[in-house]
């Protein structure tokens, strides 16, 4: 995410954020009208306001050079793991070991764990702190919306810190609760300040780590979903699908056993892909060394 640098009259050509410029020669686009009849097999209505945040969200992360990579991970460590702590009465979540192992590799990987600002003279940032932005299925005033939640400090947090976190954010009620009052804000307002507003935000580089986190996790663990790739707004997205039995090869013999396809989508103006490979096989790595 990031906010767009106003032009500059004074800059010279090709440098900068041109868009400004180029918008300005091109007529403005009307707004399409619907003109309904008696039976037409169709129902217009306004962009609904509980989803505004991601459509402002969307707006913001235009600016990205995505690029996508994906692994299998061997998951008999993490299902064991969580098998342990459901004996001993503890919940833990994919997306909490996924979180937790992903900090560790980030803070050895700063420019990953980074941010950038502006398109062809852009601002880089590194941060001493590790947060992650995790995705929410919620539900906002009767609509289901995507929400989240930014865990900080994981520089130095444990598992069962992520999984606390993680727990009070889903317990929170997304209608009343303080953690999503900023979300609720924005439907209040009338609609080019609520934008205005989003960008500014998202336009800080010094609070990047608490309100987009460092890093992003997005599970579609729940369903039938294997894999798939996604642009969290920071360097480093990661895509965590669903655990199934798959065949193997150990010891030269086929056998079944768990496993997770892991997605990691990086902006390619910050890093470029190896060393988006060494986070993506580092972070593999740690969740098939989960201690049970």
């Amino acid at each position: 995410m990031g906010l767009r640098p106003s032009a500059d009259p004074a800059q010279p050509a090709g440098e900068g954020d041109r868009r400004p410029a180029v918008a300005a020669r091109l007529p403005r686009r009307a707004k399409p009208r619907v003109h309904l009849r008696v039976g037409d097999p169709l129902s217009v209505r306004p962009f609904p306001t509980q989803r505004r945040h991601t459509l402002f969200f969307l707006d913001q992360i235009r600016d990205f050079a995505p690029v996508h990579l994906d692994t299998e991970v061997d998951a008999s460590a993490i299902v064991a793991a969580r098998a342990k702590a459901r004996e001993d009465g503890r919940r833990r979540s994919v997306v909490a070991y996924v979180v937790h192992a992903a900090a560790g590799v980030l803070r050895k990987h700063p420019e990953a764990n980074g941010a950038i600002q502006g398109r062809l003279d852009p601002t880089v940032a590194t941060y001493d702190t590790v947060s992650a932005k995790v995705t929410l299925d919620r539900t906002l005033d009767g609509r289901r919306v995507v929400l989240a939640t930014v865990i900080p400090g994981l520089e130095d947090a444990t598992l069962d810190t992520v999984q606390d976190h993680l727990d009070r954010a889903l317990a929170d009620d997304p209608d009343t609760a303080e953690r999503f009052a900023p979300i609720r804000a924005l439907r209040a307002l009338p609609w080019q300040e609520a934008l205005d507003r989003f960008r500014a935000a998202a336009g800080l580089l010094e609070r990047r780590p608490e309100i987009t986190g460092t890093f992003s996790v997005t599970s579609l663990g729940h369903r039938a979903v294997d894999g798939f790739h996604s642009v969290g707004g920071t360097t480093v997205t990661l895509g965590v699908g669903r655990i199934a039995e798959r065949p193997v090869v150990r010891d030269g013999a086929i056998v079944a056993a768990p496993v997770l396809r892991l997605s990691l989508t990086f902006d390619h103006r910050v890093i470029d892909g190896a060393e988006a490979a060494d986070v993506l096989t580092e972070i593999k790595d740690a969740l098939e060394a989960y201690p049970v």
